[in-house]
């Protein structure tokens, strides 16, 4: 399993995976498009935070179950605790400092973020063929 370390801009946010990624998701909501994020779902086993447990803020909106987390020192968000998953993290896939999203490549699939309800059951739904 290929293993990737992510940062925030200022470095004091640090966190590890353990995920081979071939799909990511680009949500159309309006805090995922001004973030410019591209969500990668990762199980907590496979997630960790290595450092800035203290410099990490929670941003929360509309239902409040999504926790959105940023260096309060950069601003730069890192990782998700996902509506959809709370129980998973998503990483920003742009803060992974050895993943070369130009050379990888991976299927980008969009989300309708700003139609939550009607479009939630399509996150979980298997990748075409």
């Amino acid at each position: 399993m290929p293993h990737y370390r992510g940062s925030c801009h200022c470095a004091a946010i640090t966190f590890e995976i353990d995920a081979l990624i071939e799909r990511v998701t680009q949500c159309n909501c309006s805090v995922c498009t001004k973030k410019g994020i591209l969500h990668f779902r990762v199980p907590p086993n496979d997630f960790r935070l290595v450092s800035g447990e203290a410099e990490l803020g929670t941003y929360r909106f509309g239902t409040g179950v999504a926790k959105h987390h940023f260096c309060t020192v950069c601003g730069i968000h890192v990782f998700t605790r996902p509506r959809a998953a709370p129980e998973l993290y998503t990483v920003n896939v742009r803060c992974l400092d050895d993943y070369d999203l130009e050379k990888e490549r991976p299927e980008i699939v969009p989300f309708d973020g700003r139609n939550f309800e009607a479009q939630v059951d399509t996150l979980n739904a298997p990748a075409p063929r």
